[in-house]
Parts: structure tokens; C-alpha cells; sequence
């Protein structure tokens, strides 16, 4: 019998699960516990200075793969049960203190981003045919007005009123808010209706999006070297028994 694949689970309230060994992510979605979901492939590489790089895709025929609201934040930081990029934050700007406007990034392609699942470090990164599609199903599924607040809580009142992605450096309308312009980035704007929340961005509380999202599916890739195959199984049987112990 061939190697089967690892893939990562989580609890729907967001508790790291155990991992399922299957042949295809359709598989190990068979074999998911009730009460939890996969949220893709654990891939390990072991002969290499750099740490992991694994892409993340979008499975367009699932509704809970994908980008499920936007979030406020302040500060970067590590989630564990989502994929929140605070750390791949681009500050926004408020450009219209009247209209309530703030307009910025939430998501840019090929950025490499920095992750940690319990001792294992890697980075993800979204291609721009995925940040492309990210960001149509995101409206095609009307989740415009899902914002949270720092990845703890829904708010009302806060909604993204236009999205669209940069495919010209110089001709870009993100040029006219004051925001340098990364191709293929997705721009959004959004209008804060929320008198609390309004205040709270004139204050500087928040300064950036960070998406909130589920159910990536994911490869690796863009790895400095690739060890032999007996030196990977046993990396993985060793990472495996110590997350067990």
C-alpha cells in the first residue's frame, strides 16, 4: 500500500483535532468526526533551512471554502482557528471622514505569510488566480457585510461597498485614496455606519483588514530541496507521535 496523505483538523468551535490519514481530501472528509471539519493537508518538509511554504486554494463547489467575513484589527497576530492574516496586514486609510469611508487591501497574492500550528512553523501564500477568486466569491456569496472586530466578534453596521482587484499599477482608483497599489491585490472599501465602530477608527484602534476564512485545501511548494522519501515518512511519523505524546 502507498503513503496516505495527513490532513489537519479543527472542532467547529475552533479546537485543533486529530489528524486523518487518507488518500484524498474527499476521503478524510468521510472520515471527519461529527463536531469537527478538515481544514486541508499537513505536508512537512525535513531537509531544508527553510520552513514550509504551502499554497491555499479555494474549492469553488464547497460554500464554506473560502473568504467568510473581513475583520478590524490593530495589532498582527497568529490565529489558530482560522486563517486570520494579521500578519499579512496592509493598513488602510480613512478617506472620507463624512462618508465614513476607509479603503485598503485585504489580501495580496504570492505574499508569503507566517503560520504556527502547534511546533510547526510554515508560511502560506495565496496565487493571484486564487486571490482573483477569492474575492468574486466573496461577493457572489453576499458576505459583504460579515465584518468582525479583531477576529472575536461580529458587528453590524459595517459593510464592504465596493471590491475590486488591481490590475494596473498606475491607472488603479486604490491611487486615489492614498494607498500604494500591489497588482493583483484585492482592494476593498468599506463604509462604517456603526457610530462606536466609526470612533474607534478615528482613534487608531483599527488600522488594517485581515481576512477571516475556512476549508482551504492547500500544496506545497517553492521548497529550497527535497529529502528522500523514507527521510520524510519518518519526519512525519516522528512529528506525529510527538504532537500524540
Amino acid at each position: 500500500m502507498g503513503k496516505k496523505n495527513s490532513y489537519l483538523t479543527e472542532s467547529n468551535s475552533g479546537v485543533a483535532g486529530e489528524r486523518i490519514e487518507a488518500d484524498s481530501f474527499e476521503e478524510a472528509q468521510s472520515k471527519c468526526p461529527d463536531g469537527y471539519k478538515v481544514l486541508g493537508e499537513f505536508v512537512c518538509e525535513v531537509e531544508s533551512d527553510e520552513i514550509d511554504v504551502i499554497e491555499l486554494f479555494i474549492d469553488e463547489d464547497s460554500e464554506d471554502s473560502g473568504v467568510e467575513a473581513i475583520s478590524l484589527v490593530e495589532y498582527p497576530a497568529i490565529e489558530e482557528n482560522f486563517v486570520a492574516l494579521s500578519k499579512h496586514k496592509v493598513e488602510f486609510k480613512a478617506v472620507d471622514s463624512d462618508k465614513r469611508i476607509v479603503v485598503g487591501y485585504a489580501l495580496i497574492p504570492d505574499k508569503k505569510i507566517y503560520r504556527k500550528r502547534g511546533d510547526y512553523e510554515y508560511n502560506i501564500l495565496f496565487s493571484k488566480e486564487t486571490v482573483q477568486k477569492a474575492s468574486e466569491l466573496y461577493l457572489k456569496r453576499l458576505k459583504n457585510n460579515n465584518t468582525t472586530l479583531e477576529h472575536e466578534s461580529f458587528t453590524s453596521g459595517v459593510s464592504v461597498v465596493e471590491s475590486w482587484v488591481t490590475e494596473d499599477l498606475e491607472k488603479d482608483k486604490i491611487n486615489l485614496y492614498g494607498v500604494d497599489p500591489i497588482l493583483g491585490g484585492w482592494a476593498v472599501k468599506m463604509k462604517v455606519y456603526n457610530d462606536k465602530v466609526w470612533q474607534e477608527v478615528k482613534e487608531g484602534k483599527y488600522m488594517g483588514f485581515s481576512i477571516e476564512g475556512s476549508n482551504f485545501t492547500s500544496e506545497k511548494q517553492n521548497l529550497s530541496s527535497q529529502s528522500e522519501e523514507e527521510k520524510l515518512l519518518d519526519k512525519i511519523e516522528k512529528l506525529l507521535k510527538q504532537e500524540n505524546d
